[in-house]
């Protein structure tokens, strides 16, 4: 098959006109392996994004294989011959599910994450997986295992996390699109820090798993990172959906022309402000400006931006955060501890969620669970009246690569090595659906910065909408590529 398509642009289109330009037969799966792969090729040894990829013979195989398909008429769907690298937190069939640590280098996956499984249903190739923090903990992806991974548009300073190699990957084109997953964040603020769209799921839109819990263990989620918005709601669309094994996962059904929208959407759209937190929050200069233009854009197309305070107490919902969060991670860390040098390989941040974990008490774990519970029905009071709450993806710029997190934000010393990401805890606790939208760039580096759309309960679609109409009315920003 000759391509259609000048070959050296084929890693420029987006998810969906690849699709489109594949099942029209336009190009070949074999066409689009090669490209990519000689993208990889080129730019992961300086990037780091893509980790233990595969033999390019064995991928092209499997091209061959799709285009075989296609041959007699069968597709496995949207993502039909598309390559796909899984964050190192999802298990693929095959490769190591090392989380980034090296005591779980050797740990090859025998089974696949409901995710991965979804996604090769829809016709994907997985060519690897990506770079992350050792147990995603910290939203700068680095780790003793892979090394750090840098930023997309700045070589010097981090990609963010813990969906960092994902991101890093998609914004300088080794992939169409991107999967990872968010705790505290690690959808958004990479996609942030990256210039691209990163979407935290309602919580049981992308059922985890197969998972030693389905009950409790419920605030991270997988989800879609993409160029476009389109592929993003197409990715989430491959991605959701209600699976028995996982009880708590939705049963609605979410498809991508649910998010279809125009900017003539923004029309009359109420957007409530958050900003800092009347100061609450420590946020590095020039970050509130960056997104205040983005809303300003919006508001010149017709939405009503309003400024708000949050309402609720902020510091109970830190402690219930960190309640929360000792609750989940410390066992998962817990779970390595007999093996050999252990306490002596894991990093630090990881053994002082897994040290106050072991301290902690049912009471107090209960009560995070009463506090998180006040919460979502405060935030319901803010849905009767707003159709999205906006806040900043994240509180500082990209800080330097060898930092291991910021230590203070405009002279506010932070109290733990995660603190200078609490702006993204609110949609995590309220199981939100949360977008961050690419909003600029820092005043005189290429950093980018992105606004964070929080929407209302299980309204996935009608913030894509939102996230769309965004899109259309900021073509010449979303244009920008890193060099």
């Amino acid at each position: 098959m000759t391509s259609a398509l000048p070959f050296t642009a084929l890693t420029d289109l987006s998810a969906d006109q690849l699709s489109q330009a594949i099942h029209a037969r336009q190009i070949s799966c074999r066409e689009v392996m090669q490209s990519y792969l000689a993208r990889i090729h080129q730019l992961n040894p300086v990037y780091n994004a893509i980790v233990n990829l595969a033999p390019d013979e064995t991928l092209l195989a499997q091209a061959d294989a799709c285009d075989a398909e296609l041959a007699q008429g069968q597709s496995r769907g949207w993502m039909h011959g598309m390559p796909q690298a899984i964050k190192d937190t999802g298990a693929a069939i095959g490769f190591p599910t090392s989380l980034g640590c090296t005591l779980l280098k050797h740990n090859v996956a025998k089974t696949d994450h409901t995710m991965v499984a979804r996604m090769k249903a829809a016709g994907c190739i997985v060519v690897g997986k990506t770079n992350m923090p050792e147990f995603g903990l910290g939203s700068h992806t680095f780790n003793d295992l892979f090394g750090p991974t840098l930023n997309a548009w700045d070589t010097s300073v981090s990609a963010g996390g813990s969906s960092g190699g994902a991101s890093v990957a998609l914004a300088q084109r080794m992939l169409p699109v991107a999967d990872g997953s968010d705790f505290m964040g690690s959808l958004r603020n990479p996609a942030a820090w990256n210039h691209i769209f990163g979407m935290r799921p309602s919580q049981g839109r992308v059922p985890s798993g197969p998972s030693p819990d389905v009950w409790i263990d419920q605030l991270g989620t997988p989800g879609p990172m993409a160029r476009t918005v389109t592929d993003l709601a197409k990715l989430l669309e491959v991605q959701s959906g209600y699976d028995p094994r996982a009880p708590l996962s939705l049963s609605t059904t979410f498809t991508a022309r649910s998010a279809e929208a125009q900017a003539d959407h923004l029309q009359g759209l109420r957007i409530g402000w958050l900003g800092n937190l009347e100061g609450y929050l420590a946020v590095e200069p020039g970050i509130l400006d960056v997104c205040e233009h983005a809303l300003t854009r919006m508001q010149h197309h017709g939405a009503i931006v309003t400024p708000i305070a949050l309402g609720f107490d902020t510091d109970r919902l830190w402690q219930c955060w960190l309640a929360w969060r000792r609750a989940l991670v410390g066992p998962r860390v817990g779970a390595l501890m007999a093996m050999p040098k252990a306490r002596e390989i894991i990093k630090p941040e990881a053994l002082w969620e897994y040290d106050h974990s072991l301290s902690l008490s049912y009471a107090e774990f209960y009560k995070a669970s009463q506090t998180r519970s006040s919460f979502y029905q405060h935030l319901l009071g803010l849905f009767s009246q707003f159709d999205v709450i906006a806040l900043p993806a994240a509180q500082v710029w990209p800080f330097p690569i060898a930092q291991r997190w910021p230590q203070t934000i405009d002279g506010i010393t932070m109290d733990t090595y995660h603190r200078w990401m609490e702006c993204t805890i609110y949609a995590t606790l309220g199981g939100l659906p949360a977008v961050s939208v690419p909003a600029g760039f820092h005043a005189t580096q290429a950093w980018p910065m992105g606004l964070q759309l929080m929407g209302a309960p299980q309204g996935d679609g009608a913030l894509l909408k939102v996230a769309a109409a965004y899109e259309a009315i900021s073509a010449s920003l979303l244009q920008k590529r890193p060099q």
